[in-house]
């Protein structure tokens, strides 16, 4: 049974302001049901991780939040995503408007083949930023917890850094262009414990400014640095094919201490099958 729902039904005591609030989304790729009848709220200045077997729907979700969902050819958003009440999918939205309000960090590090320092101001540049780009260079590495580390070698290339580096790059690269929201998926899958433990460290700075999504596949991260979690599922129909959905959506102590649903605790417990 799906037990998606909305926060103020599962954690009325959080009575942070609601910056997304999704009601009843499904997402297809072309007439395959990716994930079906998801409905949640993501309130601000809180991390809030999406946990689940392979295959749920958990970065699926994640991309309708920004719209990057649209880049893969037959994809339908079906149901109601709005930013502070404002619906992202709406016909007068600007898609890189959305992007920019709500930034992203992916699996793999990517930076661009360029400077340190160009990496965080082209976003910039590209946005007609007008302050001083050597604060705004150096904001953005601090915020990362990579200034110390780079603020001598700012004119080297990013692809010079390290794996984990090069990571808090790319989360500086998104915080430059003024989100409200980041969204993560798997930042740590392709790291090591020493730069795991130093982006969680970062994410639990960042949360005071910013309101962070994050997929993981690891559980101990999300109980370790997650206000809120949600569980999602899959189904299997007679062909294979694999639909996902939320099962539970609670505070994050919740869902790993005293679970509602039997799927969840049978996961978070590695009793799932």
């Amino acid at each position: 049974m799906n037990k998606s729902t909305f926060l103020s039904e599962v954690a009325p005591t959080l009575n942070s302001e609601i910056v997304v609030k999704v009601d009843n989304v499904s997402v297809f790729y072309g007439d395959f049901l990716a994930v079906r009848d998801v409905s949640l709220e993501i309130p601000k200045n809180n991390i809030v991780a999406f946990i689940g077997p392979s295959g749920c729907g958990k970065s699926t979700m994640l991309r309708c939040f920004n719209r990057m969902n649209e880049l893969i050819p037959e994809t339908k958003v079906v149901g109601k995503i709005t930013f502070y009440g404002t619906d992202i999918y709406g016909t007068e939205v600007d898609a890189i408007g959305v992007r920019r309000k709500i930034g992203m960090v992916f699996q793999k590090p990517n930076p661009f083949p360029k400077s340190i320092y160009n990496n965080i101001a082209y976003g910039a540049w590209v946005n007609h930023y007008r302050g001083n780009m050597d604060e705004l260079v150096e904001r953005s590495l601090r915020r990362a917890f990579l200034w110390d580390e780079v603020k001598d070698k700012l004119k080297q290339s990013g692809l010079a850094l390290s794996g984990g580096q090069q990571q808090r790059l790319c989360i500086a690269r998104a915080i430059a262009i003024k989100p409200e929201i980041l969204l993560m998926d798997e930042p740590c899958s392709a790291l090591d414990p020493i730069s795991t433990l130093k982006i969680e460290e970062m994410m639990n700075e960042l949360k005071k400014k910013y309101t962070i999504v994050i997929v993981t596949h690891n559980m101990q991260q999300a109980a370790r640095i997650s206000d809120l979690t949600g569980f999602f599922n899959v189904d299997t129909n007679d062909k294979g094919d694999k639909t996902g959905y939320l099962v539970e959506y609670a505070p994050t102590k919740t869902i790993f201490e005293t679970p509602q649903q039997q799927a969840t605790k049978d996961y978070v417990s590695g009793r799932f099958s």
